[in-house]
């Protein structure tokens, strides 16, 4: 979508091929992969994502990293794959509990996405968030209860969050350790490994 940091797409294939590597019954929910170009979206939003811009809080206590409409944009081709595809659910890790203020990332915004979708192509479709209500240290609990300490490995060496594109080890993953997004990550991780790794009650 115009992001500055092409980090972002190069650690989205590391991740898919670790998943489909450690966990092969799982290759065939991931399905056919897809890459849609809308960079021209990215053109109009000039923000810390999108141009080289200082990360700041807006008048209106928004981090300059908001994308305005990325996630409805996402949802938007998203729904159109589905359609091709003959799917109906929608999924995406947007959460609400522990998160950066955007104002796409609120359930009630998915919501009214949802029904706009449905009103708009004649559907039924689902936009289904498993980690609207999770903190960031639920989230580390339930990727170990989904796939063990394999699965935590993966997202340790190969996701990325950090905004300024940065791969700095560190005991929670790779980043630059003071963006905003880091500092979220890191917290939840700590939070999460000073209890021991516990994993979310069945």
């Amino acid at each position: 979508y115009g992001q500055r940091h092409v980090v972002e797409m190069q650690a989205r294939l590391a991740v898919r091929d670790a998943v489909v590597a450690a966990f092969p019954q799982w290759a065939e929910k991931l399905g056919p992969d897809a890459v849609l170009d809308i960079r021209s979206f990215g053109a109009i939003a000039e923000t810390a994502l999108t141009s080289d811009k200082a990360i700041t809080t807006s008048d209106k206590g928004v981090p300059s990293t908001f994308v305005p409409g990325r996630n409805l944009v996402f949802l938007v081709y998203a729904a159109a794959l589905a359609d091709l595809r003959g799917l109906d659910v929608l999924v995406g890790g947007m959460c609400e509990t522990d998160f950066s203020g955007y104002p796409d990332c609120r359930r009630d915004t998915l919501d009214a996405m949802q029904s706009a979708l449905n009103l708009g192509m004649d559907q039924r479709f689902s936009v289904e968030t498993p980690l609207m209500h999770l903190t960031k240290a639920q989230t580390w609990e339930l990727a170990k209860a989904l796939g063990g300490e394999a699965l935590v490995r993966i997202i340790l060496e190969d996701s990325h969050t950090c905004y300024l594109g940065e791969r700095a080890p560190h005991a929670w993953g790779k980043g630059c350790g003071h963006c905003p997004a880091c500092e979220l990550r890191a917290a939840g991780y700590e939070q999460w490994d000073a209890a021991g790794r516990p994993e979310l009650s069945q």
